[in-house]
């Protein structure tokens, strides 16, 4: 392959940071329609008193990719509080999911894979808890940690009869494919 060839092929190649922002694109569209389906009127409610409140994980699912992006953004940070704020209205989480989705697409084109390989670190009182490469931190806690309570809130859609939409296939509710 001639040096000409190559620059092409690595053009064509998507970056790391390319590929996040289409996974993240991709399933935040599907997350907006879960968090759509959160009845305003049980924002306070709880399935068992060691949850969070359907308003607190739906604000929680919403607010990930920003968190997660502002966190990684320093490559040495201690670890965070995370506020569990009780919304007033499905609009304030809906709200939330735009910008926190707009923020991490930003950030997102702004690295490169060097950025995105270089280690960040979580520490505690001066003690490393996790070292690792920066875009495998967001893979874990921004994408799949999105996932995880994106699964838990359509428990908590079942658990007060609202209809579940299609995640990844038919629900007992919607079957988008006949």
């Amino acid at each position: 392959m001639t040096s000409l060839e190559t620059s092409a092929n690595d053009r064509l190649s998507p970056t790391l940071g390319q590929r996040m922002i289409a996974e993240l694109t991709r399933e935040s569209a599907t997350t907006r329609t879960v968090l759509e389906r959160v009845p305003e009127d049980r924002l306070a409610w709880r399935p068992h008193a060691k949850s969070m409140s359907l308003g607190q994980l739906a604000l929680h699912v919403a607010r990930l990719p920003l968190g997660i992006t502002m966190l990684v953004e320093r490559l040495t940070v201690g670890a965070p509080t995370v506020p569990l704020v009780e919304p007033a209205a499905r609009g304030e989480i809906l709200d939330a999911l735009q910008r926190s989705v707009a923020y991490a697409v930003e950030r997102l084109e702004s690295w490169s894979d060097e950025d995105l390989a270089a280690t960040w670190s979580l520490t505690h009182e001066g003690t490393v808890l996790i070292a690792l490469p920066r875009g495998e931190v967001l893979r874990s806690l921004m994408l799949n940690h999105t996932y995880h309570h994106r699964g838990q809130l359509t428990v908590y859609l079942r658990l007060l009869d609202v209809s579940v939409p299609p995640v990844y296939g038919p629900t007992a509710d919607e079957r988008p494919f006949g």
